[in-house]
């Protein structure tokens, strides 16, 4: 029972009886902590029509809501705001109707459908801890985009092509000696990545000394034998030549491997894979239709541009003099793909970080300025960088971190500071080694999405595994300790509203608060989804969990005396039990029962 709409009818009444064939706005927020009220109501903005001093018309609303609903135990009026007390018969029935939810703080289907592209990375290297933020930004969005009511298909764009692939193939090719994962018994992407490395360092090395014999460095850059050597294995793909297309397969093949194990441990995953390989001829025939429609203009050397300097932009090459696509071709091309082939999407939202904002811009307008109605519900989910205290990561010198390496990092961390607390001795080792990888990532994905996705992101291991804090760990002990209460009461199974019982309890303070924050949910959702952010979950949900702890520590549960009580209570901690879960789901963290 939101207290806003149960208060709305009777607030609009009261305008209408008092002040007959005024409409005025009605605006609530949350009552001060250093003022009485469960809620208040913003007076302000009524007072355009209703000229009136603010404490007067305060305290004839508070009246008339007293006298019409028993909910209402009470009121103040501070200046502009009138604040209103809700009787413990509403905090009680609020909680059976959100107790009796099983799905409480998911919405209705709107009848919406959404793609969310996220991870999209490069067959060169394996994933790192950049791509961890992506990947946890993008299956999270999704999530919240659905308990919203939202239909929703996940997607990636697999960079499978390109000079910055040949480079990987080149290397090998040269240096491998015909080596493979299985071999040398490492993941295929890491070794594809090795290859990477080596490249860079063979580019170097040959720039060095072709400029020892009097190059230029930009010359050095231009004519060392090993790009030269890859951009004529790039040649020779887009060719078709077999034994060029059989290496490429193949080395792809590893990483494609590589990465369904990385998002297995992270647990994200995808609807819908597209591949470079198979769009980057895609767009041209949007660039024909839009040169007769005048959306871009020709060139005297046969490239294709747009003017987006009306918009404040500046000229956009669309395609090149030789008729060859670029970036924002293949993207306008796969954008109409990917609609098509989901025709009851009518937007998407593009997981990618903010040093692409303006590629994102430039192809909004132009998939409008072609005429596509839902280019108007693009977004470009933008997100800072991820830092580490060693600072920014960089993938040719093989100075990254891995994504593997910090999920092993992690659960090692976990567990020595699991074992350091010494609470687990009755579980086996099976059940030790699940709860040790439960608790890293729960730590991982926590530190990262309860950062606003606009912020950069200095990410400190240590600090995340904290059991104390802003941390996923101390959201996990939380909802242990609600399951361990629950077993304690001989509760196996759903707590029972206690609908004759719970009548004319008296409620501490605590538990009204842990109750008005309970009600919050479904407004966070909504609230998250709107905004594609995952930290409004997570620190709401940092919130529930302090909340609840106030009141563990103030309130006996299974201590109560009076009638109805302790199970009043057992019900209360189940229900945040439900929502810490819900909202660990959200964020694709898992809650375990025992720690």
């Amino acid at each position: 029972m939101k207290p806003e709409v149960f208060l709305m009818p009777a607030i609009e009444q009261a305008i209408d009886q008092l002040f007959p064939g005024v409409s005025v706005p009605i605006e609530f927020q949350s009552t001060r902590k250093d003022f009485e009220g469960d809620i208040t109501l913003v007076i302000f903005p009524m007072l355009r029509a209703i000229k009136t001093n603010p404490e007067a018309l305060g305290r004839q609303l508070g009246e008339f809501l007293t006298q019409q609903l028993p909910q209402v135990s009470g009121f103040n009026v501070v200046k502009g705001f009138l604040n209103i007390s809700f009787s413990d018969a509403f905090f009680i029935e609020s909680l059976k109707q959100m107790h009796g939810q099983p799905d409480y703080g998911r919405a209705e289907s709107s009848g919406r459908a959404l793609l969310v592209e996220y991870s999209s990375p490069n067959t060169n290297k394996p994933l790192h801890l950049g791509h961890i933020r992506n990947n946890l930004l993008g299956y999270s969005v999704s999530e919240i985009l659905k308990a919203a009511g939202h239909k929703v298909y996940k997607t990636q764009i697999i960079n499978d092509r390109g000079i910055h692939i040949c480079k990987s193939m080149w290397a090998w090719r040269e240096f491998g000696q015909g080596q493979t994962p299985e071999q040398l018994g490492i993941k295929g992407d890491k070794l594809v990545g090795n290859y990477y490395v080596k490249f860079d360092q063979v580019y170097k090395e040959q720039q060095r000394e072709l400029i020892a014999q009097g190059l230029s460095k930009e010359e050095a850059e231009a004519q060392a034998p090993a790009l030269l050597a890859a951009k004529a294995m790039l040649r020779s793909w887009e060719a078709g030549d077999d034994e060029v297309v059989a290496l490429w397969k193949r080395m792809n093949q590893w990483v494609y491997d590589g990465f369904e194990a990385t998002y297995d441990k992270l647990g994200v995953d995808f609807d819908q894979n597209y591949y470079e390989s198979e769009t980057y001829l895609l767009g041209k025939q949007d660039i024909e239709n839009g040169l007769n429609q005048g959306v871009f203009y020709r060139k005297e050397d046969g490239s294709v541009w747009c003017d987006l300097t009306d918009e404040g932009l500046d000229h956009k090459i669309v395609l090149r003099s030789d008729g060859t696509s670029v970036y924002m071709t293949q993207d306008i091309g796969t954008a109409a793909q990917r609609m098509a082939d989901y025709p009851d999407a009518d937007g998407m939202i593009y997981t990618v970080g903010n040093e692409q904002d303006y590629h994102f811009k430039v192809l909004f307008l132009i998939l409008s300025r072609l005429g596509y109605s839902w280019a108007k519900n693009l977004y470009h989910l933008s997100y800072g960088m991820v830092d580490l205290p060693s600072g920014k990561m960089k993938s040719r010198e093989g100075t990254v971190v891995d994504a593997d390496d910090l999920i092993e990092q992690m659960v090692q961390t976990a567990q020595a500071i699991t074992q350091e607390l010494g609470k687990i001795d009755d579980l086996s080792q099976d059940q030790r080694a699940s709860l040790f990888n439960t608790i890293g990532l729960g730590a991982l994905k926590y530190y990262i999405l309860k950062v606003d996705p606009k912020k950069r992101i200095l990410f400190n291991p240590e600090e995340s595994v904290d059991f104390q804090g802003n941390t996923g760990p101390f959201i996990q002990y939380a909802y242990a300790r609600i399951q361990s209460i629950l077993r304690k009461s001989g509760n196996t199974g759903p707590v029972e509203d206690g609908t004759i019982q719970w009548q004319g309890l008296n409620l501490e303070q605590r538990e009204r608060a842990l109750l008005k924050t309970l009600m919050q949910f479904p407004d966070k959702v909504t609230e998250a989804a709107a905004a594609y952010s995952p930290a409004i979950i997570a620190n709401y949900t940092y919130d529930l969990v302090k909340e609840f702890n106030t009141f563990y520590q103030n309130v006996s549960i299974l201590g109560a005396k009076e009638a109805g009580l302790m199970d009043f209570r057992l019900a209360l901690a189940e229900l945040t039990g439900r929502v810490i879960k819900s909202s660990c789901t959200l964020l694709g963290i898992e809650v375990p029962d025992q720690m």
